[in-house]
Order: C-alpha cells, then structure tokens, then sequence
C-alpha cells in the first residue's frame, strides 16, 4: 500500500484517499466516529487508545474539522449500512429472551 503525505504531519491518505493516522491502522473516521459516540475529550481518546499520541489525536482532529462534511458524509454512510445489517439480521434469540423478561424494551 502507497501513501501521500498530507500537510497533517500525522496524517497520510491511504490508495483510496482514506485518511489515516500515520504509522497505526485507525483511520481518522473510526476516531472521530468514537469521540462523537462518546463525548471523548482528546485525553479520554488517548486513555482509550493508549498507542496514539496527543500530537497524532489532534492532527486527525484537526484533519477532521477541516474536512468535516466529506467525514461527516462517510460517518452517515457508516451508520446507514450498520442499521441495515441491523434490520437483515433481525432479533437476536438473547435480545427476544430479554425482551419476554421484560428486561429490554
């Protein structure tokens, strides 16, 4: 796999154009994914990715609020292919037990 340098000293795009974290595997969507999730501060990101530098977590940050709508539109396309696997794969035989329980609605 061949990377671009980008003007993020810790960010390179990958064949596709996907931006990701240099020298980890975690894209800069699946860290913005889990900060909105989450409510993360950039230290709580760190203490849940202990590998990433504070320099590297908010030069994916940055990368992100500067090309928030194209990750934002990746982020809605995620979400929307997961809710459709939801809906294929229907009620878990657990979450139908739960539910006859009344332990989830």
């Amino acid at each position: 796999m061949t990377f671009q340098t980008t003007e993020y000293r810790y960010i390179q795009l990958d064949d596709r154009g996907a931006p990701f974290i240099t020298g980890t595997t975690m894209k800069v969507v699946e860290l913005v994914e889990g900060q909105i999730a989450h409510g993360w501060s950039p230290k709580e990101i760190q203490f849940q990715h202990p590998y990433l530098t504070m320099s590297q977590i908010h030069s994916a940050l940055a990368y992100y609020w500067d090309h928030k709508p194209a990750i934002d539109a990746d982020l809605e396309r995620r979400f929307e292919y997961a809710e459709q696997l939801r809906q294929q794969a229907g009620t878990s035989p657990l979450a139908a037990r739960l539910r006859a329980q009344g332990l989830i609605k």
